[in-house]
């Protein structure tokens, strides 16, 4: 592959260089990975953030002569020296979206606790986080956690007055899904280098190409003189698809120095100022008709953003409003949705971004409105579901929905539930790149757009390219997360990888053959062809997921037995690496329903600061898990895969909640907000024993 000229970029040391390595699977399992924090030279200078102590506040001092003048300090920059020529972009989703301000660093006001306030270089890290305790910062408090306003939306269909006026039975349902933590191995890393050619940075980045982007318009530096690397980054979840203000001015002060400059986030900062996920208050209302037939959904969805919008701030709440009603179907809708800016840390995508959301607020009204009519909750899914015409991308819910009720186990006696939730999940659209090149002597490297963070990208397009080519995946070398060495892409996130960047892969290795005209590749000549696929719509995968339950009575504290998923994922490519990806998901749905709650204090002041304050799933908190696949194929793109990235995580949570207060039923419990801690099941049995 001809070297692009952003090779000549600072990027020192360079693991990948002009001739890039092999990217093996099993690299990490090894102990060979090479993160952000691993590629520092011994010259690099560190990095340190001065944070605020409170906001929203005004800033009235910002005293920084002390710490100039401590040893090793290299550069002090303050929001007065990061007013650049442009932002972070924002995807304009809506159409009324006001996308606020997005500071490198607080100037004039601070907008919430935590914020950074002033960037310190220095020699070691140690000198750094010295020099930034040591810079004075006044404020003067503002009243209140104001909400900006930020954008709204409305979905409407069929006649929703006449549905509510002829029903026989409404059920309502209010609740909040708390703001979560994405716990990535490595929390956001930056190494930048300076040179006359340019910009060079490492970057534990979801979205390299989009990151070029961002920083070319903050900067005002041309994107081709920019090159943006995302080595092994050890997790994102969504947590590092947006370039984050923390970022940029790292490599701001990159471009006043002349040595490499390395941040890395401590888990506490990613407590702090980290974007998080989640943060959805939704209130719904079901109206039925006495034979249990669905008749109307009003809905309003919710959205705390934080206090700068991250580049997908709006889909969360978006994708939840629109994945409404899930598999049912229910011809009066009216589904709104609005999200505002507030005094704490940025909300953007997390695993599932919206899709746990729609399936616990639908799925807890269903097993509601089965409660209120005296209904089997299986049989009124059944009457209630979508046939398979009727769907955005075909999909057997009614198959899901038989394998779910022949998993579903006999309840136990007292203070055992079984819950179920079905979902959908909109997931593969738009575009991927790939370049595919035949070396003439049988090999091939694989140029993506496309990243990885662990899900395994490099095995599963090595498999679909040498399936198409004839060859074994070990005649397949892929590149990928290097701005230097692979076309422009999207990246990795909403469960897009295998079935758009798959689909680019598939149809590069056919127009190859097409270009070359053979399969013998032990003959074949050099040959190279370069694709932009775009998918005709979009893919969206579906599944069932039954927990079973059982609490007990004097400490409240759940045991989850047995979970089983159902998943349609379209076409498989690699069964385990589909399984990873479930499991994981699944144990992340799991923290969410039980653990996970981001708390803050009335003023905005955060207290859960720490893996001591937020609770995370152990191996020992995994329950059995059994694994089914009923997959049929996505007819919204060439490779004919749907998403499997964020699976795991979309009716856990709903399962398990309907199965916790399946088991409380009978005490008359009705309600419990997430997570479903031990504590709140406590209380709601002693609640529940003083009424009886």
């Amino acid at each position: 592959m001809t070297a692009s000229p952003a090779h000549d970029l600072p990027i020192s040391p360079s693991p990948l260089g002009a001739a890039l390595p092999r990217f093996e699977d099993d690299r990490l399992l090894r102990g060979d990975g090479r993160f952000v924090a691993d590629l520092a030279p011994a010259d690099a200078l560190h990095v340190a953030f001065a944070r605020a102590a409170q906001g929203p506040a005004r800033l009235t001092e910002i005293d920084t002569a002390r710490a100039s003048a401590m040893p090793g300090v290299r550069l002090i920059l303050t929001g007065a020296d990061t007013r650049g020529p442009g932002r972070a972009a924002v995807n304009p989703l809506v159409e009324n979206l006001d996308p606020g301000d997005w500071p490198i660093l607080a100037h004039d006001r601070v907008a919430a606790a935590g914020q950074a306030v002033a960037l310190v270089v220095a020699e070691t890290l140690a000198q750094a986080q010295d020099a930034g305790e040591a810079i004075g910062i006044e404020t003067e408090a503002l009243d209140g956690l104001p909400a900006a306003p930020c954008f709204s939306q409305t979905w409407n269909s069929g006649d929703i007055d006449t549905a509510f006026a002829n029903a026989a039975k409404v059920v309502r349902l209010e609740l909040t899904y708390p703001r979560v933590a994405p716990m990535a191995l490595e929390p956001r890393a930056v190494l930048a280098s300076w040179a006359p050619a340019g910009l060079g940075v490492h970057l534990s980045s979801q979205t390299p190409h989009r990151a070029r982007a961002d920083l070319a318009a903050i900067l005002g530096i041309p994107a081709r003189k920019i090159r943006v690397v995302a080595p092994d980054v050890g997790g994102a979840f969504g947590g590092k698809a947006s370039l984050t203000p923390e970022e940029a001015a790292v490599a701001l002060a990159a471009t006043k120095l002349d040595r490499p400059v390395l941040w890395v986030a401590t888990r506490s900062e990613e407590f702090l100022a980290g974007p998080q996920g989640r943060a959805l208050e939704l209130a719904g209302e079901l109206a039925l008709a006495a034979n249990g037939r669905c008749l109307g959904l009003r809905a309003d969805v919710d959205a705390e953003l934080g206090h700068w919008l991250t580049y997908s701030a709006v889909v969360p709440a978006r994708n939840a409003a629109r994945i409404l009603p899930g598999p049912y179907r229910i011809d009066a809708l009216a589904v709104n949705v609005k999200g505002g800016r507030t005094a704490r840390p940025a909300v953007g995508i997390y695993r599932g971004a919206g899709r746990p959301e729609a399936a616990m607020l639908m799925e807890r009204l269903v097993e509601k409105a089965a409660r209120a009519l005296g209904a089997d909750p299986i049989a009124l899914r059944r009457a209630n579901l979508r046939p398979p015409d009727g769907f955005h991308d075909g999909a057997d819910f009614a198959g899901l929905l038989d394998a779910a009720a022949r998993a579903r186990p006999a309840r136990r006696g007292a203070l055992h539930g079984v819950g179920t939730a079905l979902y959908v999940e909109p997931c593969g659209q738009g575009s991927e790149s790939a370049t595919l090149r035949h070396d003439g002597a049988g090999r091939f490297t694989l140029a993506t757009g496309a990243t990885t963070q662990g899900q395994g990208r490099e095995t599963a397009y090595s498999q679909i390219a040498a399936g198409a080519l004839g060859v074994t995946p070990d005649a397949i070398k892929v590149i990928h997360g290097d701005t230097g060495a692979t076309p422009a892409g999207v990246g990795a996130l909403a469960s897009r990888s295998t079935a758009i960047g798959g689909s680019a892969v598939l149809e590069a290795a056919e127009r190859l053959i097409a270009e070359l005209g053979q399969r013998d590749w032990a003959n074949a000549p050099i040959g190279q062809v370069a694709v932009s696929y775009k998918a005709p719509d979009e893919a969206w995968a579906s599944g069932a997921v039954v927990a079973s339950v059982t609490l007990d009575a004097e400490t409240g504290t759940p045991t989850i037995e047995r979970i089983v998923l159902i998943d349609d994922a379209g076409v498989v490519v690699n069964p385990t690496l589909v399984e990873g990806q479930l499991r994981g998901g699944l144990a992340q749905g799991l923290g969410e329903a039980l653990f996970e709650n981001v708390v803050y204090d009335a003023h905005g002041q955060l207290l859960a600061g720490s893996l001591m304050d937020y609770a995370v799933p152990r191996a020992g908190d995994i329950p059995e898990v059994a694994l089914i696949s009923r997959p049929t194929r996505s007819r919204n793109n060439k490779l004919g895969a749907k998403g499997v990235g964020e699976a795991g995580c979309i009716g856990v949570p709903a399962a398990i909640a309907n199965a916790i207060l399946a088991a409380l039923a009978p005490l008359g419990v009705e309600h419990l907000e997430l997570p479903m801690t031990a504590a709140k099941i406590w209380r709601a049995i002693r609640e529940a024993e003083k009424t009886r």
